[in-house]
């Protein structure tokens, strides 16, 4: 699956694997993409995420 974020800054893509159960490196992967592109920390994105 393909996540499409698109803002006047431009557009950032992220790939999520379709398995049952990700490896905790992609996991932690996915997040440190998303947070790079927010421009933060890890932490807000995994409590968005999960809660």
């Amino acid at each position: 699956m393909t996540a499409t974020r698109i803002t006047g800054a431009g557009r950032h893509s992220v790939t999520v694997p379709a398995h049952r159960e990700l490896r905790p490196g992609t996991l932690a992967a996915i997040v440190s993409d998303v947070a790079d592109h927010l421009g933060g920390r890890k932490s807000p994105v995994r409590e968005k995420l999960f809660g």
